[in-house]
C-alpha cells in the first residue's frame, strides 16, 4: 500500500515490519498540502521524484530537485520538503533501516560503511541527477526496487536488500567525511531539531516565542532569526502551521466537532481556527469534512 506522507511526520510513522523495515510512500505536494515539515527519522529514504519540482531542504541547505532527480536521505537527517508547483508535485519514496541492510553484524561492511553513514560520520551526495555519474545506475536500481516492491516475486526481500547495498556502494566514492562540514552547521541542526521536536510534543499548549527560543538557550531576537532563515517562516507561523495541519488529520480520522478539534490542536478561540483553517486550506472546517468523506 501507497501512504501518503503529506500530513504525517515521519518520524512517528511505522516504516514496514519489524522483520522487513522497509516501506513505500507516495507524496503529492499542491497548493491544498504544500509541504512536509522538517522531521527526522532513524532510518534512510530514497526517492525519486516523478512529477512536477520542489525544494529539499536537507540539514539546513536548499536543493532544487525536478522530476527524474533522486533524493538519497541518510538516517537522522534534518529535512523538509516546500512544493514549487501547482498544481501538483509527486514523489516515489522507499524508507528503510539501515539494520535491514546488515548495519547491527559485527562485520567490515557494518563498521567501515553502513555505522559511520548511519551516524552521519560519512555524508553522501543527497541529491542525484541526471548530470551525476552513478545517475544511470542508481535510477535503474530505483525502477528495480519498486518493481520487486509491487511484483513482490519469491525472495524480493534479499533482490531489494542487495541493490540497497549496490546503491550505497555506487554513493561512497563521492562521499565526504564529516570533517568538511563546519561545527556550527551541526550544532544548529541539533539545536534546530530540539525545538521541533518541542513544537511536535507541546503544539496543544499555549506557545510562545519565548518558550521555543529557551530551549535552544537563544535569545527571542536570535531565535526569531535563525528560526527564519533556516524555516522560510516565523516561528509562530510554523506552529500555527503544524497545529492545522493536526486538525486536518483529526478531520480525516474521522473527527466531527471543529470546537474539539480546535482545543485539541492548541486553537483556543472557534473563529480564529475557522479563519486560519480556511486561509490554509482554502475552505471551512465543515467543507473539508464533507469532501474528504465523498
Amino acid at each position: 500500500m501507497a501512504i501518503s506522507l503529506s500530513l504525517d511526520q515521519k518520524e512517528k510513522a511505522k516504516h514496514g515490519e519489524q522483520l522487513f523495515p522497509l516501506q513505500r510512500y507516495i507524496t503529492n505536494l499542491s497548493s491544498t498540502y504544500p509541504a512536509v515539515t522538517a522531521h527526522w527519522h532513524k532510518e534512510a529514504e530514497f526517492t525519486m521524484i516523478t512529477d512536477g519540482n520542489c525544494t529539499y531542504q536537507i540539514q539546513l541547505c536548499p536543493y532544487p530537485v525536478n522530476a527524474g532527480d533522486l533524493i538519497f536521505v541518510p538516517p537522522l537527517v534534518l529535512h523538509s520538503i516546500h512544493s514549487n508547483t501547482d498544481p501538483a508535485m509527486a514523489s516515489e519514496t522507499f524508507v528503510f533501516h539501515m539494520n535491514y541492510l546488515g548495519m547491527g553484524n559485527a562485520d567490515i561492511c557494518a563498521v567501515k560503511y553502513l555505522t559511520p553513514l548511519a551516524m552521519q560520520k560519512i555524508i553522501p551526495p543527497y541529491i542525484i541527477k541526471k548530470e551525476h555519474p552513478v545517475y544511470a545506475d542508481a535510477l535503474s536500481i530505483f525502477h528495480k526496487i519498486s518493481q520487486l516492491y509491487h511484483a513482490k516475486p519469491i525472495g524480493y526481500e534479499l533482490r531489494i536488500k542487495s541493490l540497497l547495498l549496490e546503491l550505497i556502494a555506487l554513493l561512497l566514492p563521492f562521499c565526504q567525511e564529516d570533517s568538511a562540514f563546519s561545527q556550527l552547521s551541526n550544532e544548529h541542526t541539533s539545536k534546530l531539531k530540539a525545538v521541533l521536536e518541542f513544537i511536535e510534543q507541546h503544539y496543544a499548549d499555549p506557545l510562545s516565542v519565548a518558550d521555543l527560543a529557551s530551549v535552544c538557550c537563544f535569545s527571542e531576537y536570535h531565535f526569531m532569526r535563525f528560526f527564519k532563515k533556516y524555516m522560510g517562516e516565523s516561528a509562530m507561523e510554523y506552529v500555527r502551521n503544524v497545529r492545522l495541519a493536526k486538525a486536518a488529520e483529526l478531520f480525516e480520522q474521522g473527527a466531527q466537532s471543529s470546537l474539539e478539534v480546535s482545543l485539541s490542536c492548541g486553537f483556543n478561540n472557534l473563529s480564529y481556527f475557522h479563519r486560519e483553517f480556511k486561509e490554509k486550506y482554502g475552505m471551512t472546517p465543515g467543507t473539508f469534512q464533507r469532501k474528504i468523506n465523498v
